[in-house]
C-alpha cells in the first residue's frame, strides 16, 4: 500500500539563535523523534544549517521511508511565499533561498517560514476552540526565547507585512536601556527575553546562571537582584503589549516560547502592569501557549503539509 503524500509524515526543523530543534510530524499531528543540537554558525553559516537540515532529513527517512516533505523555520525577516530568508542579522545571512536549496539537498518539497510566525500559527490552531469566535479573532502570539517576536492575526488571518510584521522585540521600551544587536537601545528583547534576563542577572549579581528559570527561582527565594530583574522584564513585556493593544487591539495575547514555562509567575505580573498602563485601549486576555518550546516544530509541520497539498493540487 502506497502512502498518500497528504497523510504521510513530514520532517520539521526549527533553527533558533542558540539551538536547532528537529523532529518528524506524523499524520495525526503529533511529533516524534524530537532532538536538539547547537545551531551551527561559522563563516559558512548557511551551508552549515543546510548540512544539519539535510542530515536530519536523511535520518528521518530511515525511520519513515514515506517522508513527504520538509518544513524549515528560521529567525529574521522571511518571505514565506518566495521561500527566501531576507535578513537575519544575528545569523549573519541575507537573501537566502532556503526552500529551493533544501529541496535540492533532500529531493523533497520544502517549505520555509518565519520561526515565530509559524509557532504562532500552531499556537492559534491548537487554541482555536478556546479563542473568542473560534479562529476569527484578533490575536497576538508573543514567543519569548533567545529573542522576542510576535505572530499577529487579524480576524483569524496572519498579518505578515512582507515578513516585517511582528518584530516586537525591537520596539524600544527603555530609551536608556541596554544596546541591542539591531543597533537600537532599550529594545524589548534586551530586557525581557529569556537570554537577556539571565545575562542581566549575572551582570548585576556576579552570579552565573544558565537561564531565566534560575533567575525566577532566585527571585522566589528572596534574591533582591533576581526580583528586580524579573520585575523589569515583566514590566517591559507589558509595555510591549500596550503597543500591540494600541495598534492591533488583540482580544487575546498568547505568551509562548521557553519563558512561558514560568506560568503564573509571568502572566500575573504582566497582567498587573497592563492594568496600570492601559487607558482607553482594549485590555487583551493574557494566556499561556500550549506548545512550549516545540511550537516552532508544529508550525514547520503545518507549512510542510501545506507545501504537499500545493503539489497535489
Amino acid at each position: 500500500m502506497v502512502t498518500s503524500p497528504a497523510t504521510a509524515p513530514v520532517a520539521v526543523i526549527d533553527v533558533g539563535g542558540t539551538d536547532t530543534k528537529t523532529g518528524v510530524m506524523l499524520p495525526d499531528g503529533t511529533l516524534t523523534g524530537i532532538g536538539a543540537a547547537p545551531t551551527p554558525h561559522g563563516t559558512d553559516v548557511v551551508g552549515n544549517v543546510l548540512d544539519l537540515a539535510a542530515a536530519h532529513v536523511a535520518q528521518a527517512r530511515r525511520a519513515h521511508p514515506d517522508l513527504a516533505a520538509v518544513g524549515l523555520v528560521v529567525p529574521g525577516i522571511v518571505d514565506d511565499e518566495a521561500g527566501r530568508a531576507v535578513l537575519a542579522s544575528n545569523m549573519r545571512w541575507q537573501d537566502v533561498p532556503f526552500a529551493a536549496l533544501l529541496s535540492e539537498r533532500t529531493g523533497l518539497p520544502a517549505a520555509l517560514g518565519h520561526d515565530v510566525a509559524s509557532a504562532g500559527l500552531a499556537e492559534v490552531e491548537h487554541s482555536a476552540a478556546d479563542l473568542p469566535r473560534g479562529r476569527a479573532t484578533d490575536t497576538a502570539v508573543i514567543v519569548i526565547g533567545t529573542g522576542i517576536a510576535a505572530a499577529l492575526f487579524t480576524e483569524g488571518r496572519p498579518l505578515r507585512g512582507g515578513g516585517y510584521a511582528g518584530e516586537l522585540g525591537h520596539v524600544p521600551v527603555a530609551p536608556e536601556g541596554p544596546q541591542c544587536a539591531c543597533g537600537g537601545r532599550g529594545c524589548l528583547e534586551t530586557l525581557a527575553s529569556a537570554g537577556a534576563i539571565a545575562r542581566r542577572y549575572t551582570a548585576q549579581s556576579g552570579q552565573q546562571v544558565t537561564g531565566a528559570a534560575q533567575v525566577l527561582q532566585a527571585a522566589q527565594a528572596g534574591d533582591e537582584d533576581a526580583a528586580a530583574i524579573w520585575h523589569e522584564a515583566t514590566e517591559a513585556l507589558a509595555r510591549g503589549i500596550t503597543v500591540l493593544a494600541a495598534v492591533l487591539a488583540p482580544q487575546v495575547v498568547i505568551l509562548g516560547g521557553g519563558l512561558s514555562g514560568a506560568g503564573a509567575a509571568l502572566t500575573d505580573p504582566v497582567g498587573r502592569h497592563l492594568d496600570q498602563m492601559l487607558t482607553v485601549q482594549r485590555r487583551p486576555q493574557i494566556r499561556l501557549g500550549r506548545l512550549g518550546t516545540h511550537a516552532g516544530l508544529h508550525g514547520a509541520g503545518i507549512l510542510a503539509r501545506q507545501r504537499v497539498q500545493e503539489g497535489i493540487r
